[in-house]
């Protein structure tokens, strides 16, 4: 089969790490703003606990809140990959800025285009798309990974909607003027009774209640959401009454991968962070990375990021081309809030005494870590939806 050569090379696919030139251009426009208008800001956000403004609205002009929204709607009309390595470039920098980014595009949008009617989809999608935050609320206190066993009801009052509840854990709650809101409407019918909500910050008895003091992201608001007799338009129905259950799994899939994308960027900074400390620092007379002891455990670090890297990025890629890539977002969700803990760790201990003090970044990057294996699904979910995966018959 002397021909098979010629015929390989150009059916040869690209390398799971290998982007596209404007894929490319996309991820360096990021890194930029990342590194001149977030950076500089970081430490008097994670003071505050507070996003400043001022980057909430650079975020909506240089289009990072729309990377898949259509052009139509005001959107850049891209792919999830793109979103990614947006995630990706501001948690390397900031895990907040990323993971308010990340809540918007991958779950709120996401939700929008795949179960929003036509008149919701043009009445709310371009207003996500040009300053409006979105936020997703699921989690209440006694439903966290048994999401359905929520409590806050939805009445059907003939010309709209009541909601009574409460709602915890909220991403983007302080900022956030557009909610996607999970209530059920028959308490008897289970997980059939769910069914999504759009919520306006202004609508009648809702308001956002207390911000949780947090270990990491502390710049990211996480807020309790309280439904006091709340009105909502009969219209404001994401997908079909009694479906939000599909609508809430579904969405939490592709969720999955901008998590993993996030914990991949703080393992990023983590590492080039003590990269750089360890070939300036100098004891016994010579920098600290010319020992073997360090550079093994920083090729250590090289290892389990590029493994991470790859199954973010195969993840990504598999939802773009319309595959099924539930087991792998999963899989990259998993793996890399494992990665970004033990790279930040390993930080810390490289950095010596100062890397656990907060005039070093590192200590940052691990209590930003420690959320992946929590939200959006803790370890344990991910391996129940793994192992159930790969042991049903088809």
């Amino acid at each position: 089969m002397s021909g098979g050569s010629a015929m390989g090379q150009e059916a040869i696919r690209p390398a799971l790490t290998q982007i596209s030139e404007e894929e490319e251009l996309f991820r360096q426009a990021v890194r930029e703003f990342a590194e001149g208008e977030v950076r500089p800001r970081v430490e008097a956000m994670e003071h505050a606990q507070k996003l400043d403004p001022e980057l909430i609205k650079q975020c909506f002009e240089l289009g990072l809140m729309a990377i898949e929204s259509p052009e139509e709607f005001g959107g850049a009309g891209s792919t999830i990959f793109n979103a990614i390595l947006a995630i990706e470039e501001l948690a390397r920098v900031d895990a907040s800025v990323s993971v308010f980014v990340d809540v918007h595009n991958t779950l709120v949008t996401n939700a929008f285009m795949k179960w929003g009617s036509d008149d919701l989809k043009k009445k709310y999608m371009p207003q996500m798309a040009e300053g409006r935050v979105g936020a997703y609320a699921l989690s209440e206190a006694g439903s966290g990974s048994d999401a359905f066993a929520l409590t806050t009801k939805a009445a059907d009052k003939g010309d709209h909607w009541e909601l009574n509840g409460q709602k915890l854990w909220i991403t983007n709650g302080n900022e956030a003027e557009i909610f996607i809101v999970f209530a059920t409407v028959d308490a008897d019918a289970g997980y059939k009774g769910i069914t999504a909500f759009i919520v306006e910050k202004d609508f009648e008895g809702f308001s956002v209640g207390k911000k949780e003091d947090k270990l990491g992201i502390r710049a990211s608001s996480t807020t309790e959401l309280i439904f006091d007799s709340c009105k909502v338009p009969k219209e404001n129905v994401l997908g079909e009454v009694g479906k939000g259950y599909k609508v809430s799994i579904e969405t939490l899939n592709e969720g999955r991968i901008g998590i993993a994308a996030q914990m991949l960027g703080i393992a990023q900074g983590a590492y080039e962070a003590a990269l750089a400390y360890t070939a300036e620092r100098e004891q016994f007379g010579q920098s600290i990375n010319n020992f073997q002891a360090v550079q093994f455990q920083l090729a250590e670090m090289a290892v389990e990021i590029e493994a991470a890297r790859l199954l973010t990025y195969n993840a990504a890629r598999l939802k773009d081309a319309g595959k099924s890539f539930l087991k792998e977002a999963a899989i990259a969700k998993l793996y890399t809030s494992r990665v970004a803990e033990k790279v930040s760790s390993k930080a810390i201990e490289l950095f010596g005494g100062y890397g656990y003090v907060k005039d070093y970044p590192v200590e940052k990057f691990w209590r930003d870590s420690k959320i992946g294996a929590i939200y959006e699904g803790t370890s344990n979910m991910q391996l129940q939806t793994i192992a159930k995966l790969i042991t049903t018959k088809k």
